[in-house]
């Protein structure tokens, strides 16, 4: 086991809501960095179960890990779940308290963990407070939206102020992922606004049918690829 998290690479471009492991080696060939994999929610369905999960994620090359994405919140709980898929990189919605992340982190040096700043109305000084909490204990943040209908803290297909995340990302000395209603015709705009060290995707690439969709695919990853190559 590794005593320090992998570097996320640069730039990451994560796509989330893996549906099985055709549609998983579809989105490595086509460029994804990380792919997600929601489990264990509060108000979604997950995509697949815990063991086709846990069977994709220890397939997938070392260039492109599987990320568990939960709302749990207790350390151990988080990492006997890690264990058991195989993750070797967490994303964690829920309200992670700093003596969870502390312990966390303790628990399992090399386990890279991703923690959301869900953007609402009026919690700007909120995000903030998480960043200098949690910034000792994570090693990167991914900005998302809050659904205020269904009570989602991310994968909402919405977009929400990149004014917020901007501002985040320049606070934090962590890198910072872009997420919410990023789409093939938006991401471009969106890192350009942001300046994020990676963007993520769920329903904004999927087809009719809820599966990934091969050309919004090619196409977002491409414009993700043109919108950090031209940060100046």
């Amino acid at each position: 086991m590794n005593a320090q998290p992998a570097a996320l690479p640069s730039p990451a471009i994560q796509i989330a809501g893996v549906i099985d492991l055709a549609e998983a080696e579809l989105l490595v060939r086509l460029g994804a960095t990380h792919l997600g994999f929601p489990l264990q929610l509060t108000v979604h369905a997950e995509d697949l179960s815990e063991a086709a999960a846990g069977e994709i994620i220890r397939q997938l090359p070392e260039t492109c890990p599987g990320v568990l994405i939960t709302y749990l919140e207790q350390a151990e709980t988080i990492l006997a779940f890690c264990r058991y898929l195989g993750a070797r990189h967490v994303q964690l919605h829920g309200n992670l308290a700093p003596a969870e992340a502390r312990r966390l982190r303790a628990l399992d040096p090399g386990l890279f963990i991703i923690k959301s700043l869900v953007v609402r109305n009026g919690n700007m000084s909120d995000l903030e407070g998480l960043v200098r909490t949690l910034e000792p204990m994570v090693d990167a943040f991914i900005t998302d939206t809050f659904d205020p209908r269904t009570g989602a803290s991310g994968a909402t297909g919405k977009t929400h102020d990149w004014a917020i995340s901007s501002r985040l990302v320049k606070l934090s000395q962590k890198p910072v992922i872009l997420a919410g209603g990023l789409r093939p015709d938006n991401v471009y705009a969106a890192i350009q606004r942001v300046r994020p060290a990676g963007v993520d995707t769920h329903t904004g690439v999927e087809g009719p049918n809820g599966r990934k969709d091969e050309h919004l695919v090619r196409r977002f990853v491409a414009e993700a690829r043109r919108g950090f190559a031209d940060l100046k």
